[in-house]
């Protein structure tokens, strides 16, 4: 049971709420229940917001919720419902330290009555590294039913099962590190459980920086077809002033297909100046697209920073 995700980045708690909304949309078995979620504010405040039912959704609507948007750091533990107050004892923080989540019951005291959760943050507040200090959490005793993400107030990330967590055969794990953006998830009695895990990240990714997002578009229909030497959409003050696109066929009589596709070249004045990122089906009737199939919208990018394309 239990799902626990970490997210540093811009927008960190609606972004790991979106990687749960995936989850829950796909899984079955212990989610939809509860949800715990801790943030640290860029004031350096901790706060934490939790539903008993209802899983991400409940937790979205609650009026609190617009508050611990700022966040750049959170972290959610969530399953199924009715599980023991405060909830806040899941995602344990300290906001001169960092934030605790996991899967299963990393808030039951071990052997030494402190509970696995609480000993890492605490041994992170003395200086261990995130690695070290869920290590060193969890090392007391191999039969802790456990997992934990340690995530330091700079963004930090580290993510490890106790032994007998690990000898199960329904758990999932994903870290993910990239400028400006960490993400971590552990879960276990979720299934499908084989790629829920890359699931969730691949959605807090989705959520900071779609890939389908461009500040510009512009319609297909009307626009001709020229012949060049690779695939680019060309572009003038007016949004879309054409295609580029190699072969006799786009110019014949009936054709179907993309002129551009995403990540060909955009081109104003013959220079490149971005990169095609959404594409359209078009119905090109002598080099002339008359009609698509399904959306006529061609997105792009502006920028420089994009290499041009093999081709």
């Amino acid at each position: 049971m239990t799902i626990g995700i970490a997210v540093c980045g811009p927008d960190a708690a609606r972004a790991a709420l979106a990687g749960l909304e995936r989850v829950e949309a796909v899984g079955r078995g212990a989610i939809g229940g509860f949800v715990s979620l801790s943030v640290i504010l860029p004031d350096g405040t901790l706060a934490n917001l939790g539903t008993q039912r209802g899983g991400a959704r409940a937790l979205l609507a609650l009026p609190g919720f617009a508050g611990v948007r700022p966040a750049g750091l959170a972290v959610l533990m969530s399953s199924g419902p009715d599980r023991p107050e405060p909830l806040s004892q899941f995602t344990p923080g300290d906001p001169a330290v960092g934030l605790m989540t996991g899967h299963r019951l990393p808030n039951m005291p071990g052997p030494d009555g402190i509970a696995p959760n609480i000993a890492a943050l605490r041994a992170m507040a003395g200086g261990a590294a995130p690695a070290e200090a869920v290590a060193r959490a969890l090392a007391v005793d191999p039969q802790l039913d456990a997992g934990l993400i340690a995530m330091t107030t700079r963004g930090e990330l580290a993510v490890l099962d106790s032994p007998s967590m690990a000898a199960r055969g329904d758990t999932g794990s994903a870290l993910h590190v990239s400028p400006g953006l960490s993400v971590a998830v552990l879960h276990n009695t979720i299934f499908p459980h084989h790629a829920l895990a890359d699931l969730a990240v691949s959605a807090v990714r989705d959520h900071v920086a779609p890939a389908d997002l461009a500040p510009h578009s512009g319609s297909a229909l009307g626009h001709v077809v020229h012949p060049g030497p690779r695939r680019a959409l060309r572009i003038g003050p007016q949004g879309i002033a054409g295609f580029e696109a190699p072969g006799p066929q786009w110019q014949g009589a009936e054709w179907d297909g993309c002129p551009v596709r995403r990540g060909d070249p955009v081109l104003s004045g013959g220079r490149r100046v971005g990169r095609v990122v959404a594409e359209a089906y078009c119905i090109l009737r002598g080099g002339l697209v008359t009609a698509t199939r399904g959306s006529d919208t061609i997105s792009w990018s502006l920028s420089d920073d994009d290499p041009d394309p093999p081709g």
